[in-house]
This record gives structure tokens, C-alpha cells and sequence, in this order.
């Protein structure tokens, strides 16, 4: 399984298809090592960290997350796209006041193993 170097790529595998009652979308999980649901609680974020063997896929599902990318830090809108490429320093936090998730898809070939922490507030490695 290979792992998409390019937003656009991961882009033209996403299909939408209008119906009566609204819409839906199919992301290209046949690419996924793993999805996830990740629930961040008020106040609290993930350790800004990188991954070596893969990228991610984010859908934004509730609104109150901070988003860091690089060097680039917003308050992303619910349903919200964000690819991160392999080796992008990334972070999740909660600016708001309610749980806030992310639908998270791996994209390539990886585990739990493949988190490298730069900066962590509960002092993991």
C-alpha cells in the first residue's frame, strides 16, 4: 500500500454525490491503515508531533478544535478538510468549551509507533 504524497491526490479520490435529501461523501478509506474518531476534551491537546510513515487525513466534525500545521495555527469550521503530509509537525488542541472530535484517516502504512513528539504537556516521549 502506498502512501499519497500530495493533497491533490488524496483530493481526487474523495467522491460526493448529490441526493434529494442532501449529500454524501466517500473518502478513500481502501488507502487507510487506520480511522479513527479522535475526541478532544475542553482545554485539553495532543502532543505537536510527526509522523514519519504516513500521512492524515482530517474531517473536522464539531467546531471548538485549534488547529496546528507547520507553522500555521486556526480554528477550523465543522466539516472542514486537512491533509498533513508525513513528516508535518501537527496539533490538535480544544479552544472550546464541549468535546470536539476529528475523523482521522491514515494514509499509508503505519501504527502507534510512528509518533514522534516534539512538545508534549504530559511529558510523554
Amino acid at each position: 500500500m502506498g502512501s499519497p504524497k500530495k493533497q491533490e491526490e488524496v483530493e481526487k479520490l474523495i467522491y460526493e454525490e448529490i441526493r434529494p435529501w442532501g449529500k454524501f461523501r466517500t473518502y478513500p478509506h481502501q488507502l487507510a491503515s487506520s480511522l479513527k474518531i479522535i475526541t478532544v476534551n475542553p482545554g485539553e491537546q495532543l502532543s505537536l508531533q510527526l509522523h514519519n510513515r504516513r500521512s492524515e487525513f482530517w474531517v473536522i466534525l464539531d467546531e471548538g478544535l485549534q488547529i496546528t500545521l507547520g507553522e500555521k495555527t486556526w480554528q477550523p469550521a465543522a466539516g472542514e478538510e486537512i491533509f498533513i503530509a508525513a513528516r508535518t509537525p501537527h496539533r490538535l488542541k480544544n479552544a472550546g468549551s464541549h468535546p470536539a472530535r476529528v475523523m482521522e484517516l491514515w494514509l499509508g502504512s503505519s501504527d502507534e509507533e510512528d509518533i514522534v513528539r516534539l512538545e508534549d504537556v504530559y511529558g510523554r516521549d
